[in-house]
């Protein structure tokens, strides 16, 4: 930063003028459009969200081109853009001549959580451009922007760099310990029962309850859309609660119990599971199945999360709008049975490789959560700057 802080003492050592976005730059609505009036082409249509909502066959803005999403749940949402788009449910920004785009762009970067808090609204929020022009950004000497950019384009293309090398190892990681889970519970060279599900326990169906139910203390409660996104193999407390008043009209799971997902958005989704290993019962919502069984719980649970599971229940799966598998169709799906030692010693071997990959799975996020708070410190220390008097 040396070369930058000589540029200030040289070109602005009593600061720099500090301007309303509105005066430095224009601010221009997009234009709106419908994806049936879409015509398919390679064209990114940038409305709400944070990635194109669709592509189209002309532009409506080219070169270097910074946009504000308008609306939704990014509203207020910085992207740039080196190539033609068509902007609209969103607007453009393009700096005057006293302000480099990419300076611009770095700067709304850097008071990103700034515009998202500008959104305003009922249902759907928004932000206009009317939030964003009295914004004062400081307008240093077109140098001194340069060298900025300089530095902050080197910065970002090492972080993308480091990025892709973590998620590269966690996806190996994560296929290694596939391959070696479906190994573990394939048992075809070995003599070991196979059995129909319903053979070896019974499967209940929970009771309906909804998001309005739910309580910060209440009873504990497992909704088929937690088992996708909040459990692994095997959990011992909720993230969720409902009323306690509901207790006497709710179904529940009991501890050793395999929760299952009974409907999803995709084929994958459905059948998904985890195992209840709380010490109390637990409520499950009516999308979901507990099977009650005397095996090994987590041998169980990750006899569900195997590739040979999955191709024998994707056969059973009704594949209307949303996706579902019924009590019955479960029951028909085989499962190995190998002796509780086996199951035990099975379950000892995942349980170390899964907490390795989880392990990994929270240290390389934590390691690229580091590496962009770094690069966030450092940007804002550029783009920081005595006002003038």
């Amino acid at each position: 930063m040396s070369r930058i802080d000589a540029l200030i003492a040289e070109l602005c050592p009593d600061g720099v003028e500090f301007k309303p976005l509105g005066e430095v730059a224009d601010i221009k609505r997009g234009t709106s459009i419908t994806k049936t009036a879409v015509t398919q082409g390679d064209v990114p249509v940038i409305a709400g969200g944070r990635t194109p909502a669709y592509f189209h066959n002309v532009s409506n803005r080219d070169g270097e081109t910074i946009v504000i999403a308008g609306s939704g749940a990014y509203a207020g949402y910085v992207s740039w853009w080196d190539q033609p788009i068509f902007v609209s449910d969103a607007f453009s920004i393009r700096p005057q001549d006293t302000l480099l785009a990419k300076y611009c762009y770095y700067w709304l970067t850097s008071i990103q959580q700034v515009l998202h808090a500008l959104k305003s609204g009922g249902g759907v929020p928004h932000v206009y451009p009317r939030d964003i022009s009295p914004l004062r950004i400081p307008v240093p000497p077109l140098d001194i922007q340069r060298e900025i950019v300089k530095v902050l384009d080197a910065f970002t293309e090492l972080e993308a760099e480091l990025e892709a090398e973590l998620e590269a190892e966690l996806e190996a990681r994560r296929w290694q310990y596939k391959y070696y889970r479906d190994a573990l519970l394939a048992f075809s060279d070995q003599d070991i029962r196979w059995a129909a599900m319903g053979e070896v326990g019974e499967f209940f169906r929970g009771r309906r309850f909804t998001k309005a139910d739910y309580v910060d203390v209440g009873v504990q409660c497992v909704h088929y859309g937690d088992i996708y996104t909040q459990y692994g193999t095997a959990t011992e407390k909720t993230v969720s609660h409902v009323r306690a008043d509901m207790a006497s009209s709710l179904r529940f799971a009991q501890p050793g119990d395999l929760i299952i997902a009974g409907v999803g958005e995709t084929v994958e989704d459905v059948g998904k599971a985890v195992a209840w290993l709380g010490h109390d019962e637990v409520a499950i919502h009516d999308d979901c199945f507990a099977f009650r069984h005397s095996l090994n719980p987590r041998f169980v649970s990750y006899y569900f999360q195997s590739t040979a599971f999955h191709a024998e229940k994707n056969k059973f799966v009704a594949r209307a709008k949303v996706k579902r598998l019924s009590a019955e169709s479960l029951a028909k799906l085989t499962i190995p049975v190998p002796s509780p030692e086996e199951q035990a010693r099975i379950v000892a071997l995942l349980d170390k490789f899964d907490t390795l990959v989880n392990d990994i799975s929270i240290g390389l996020p934590a390691e690229i959560a580091a590496r962009r708070r770094q690069y966030a410190y450092y940007r804002d220390r550029l783009l920081t700057f005595k006002e003038a008097a």
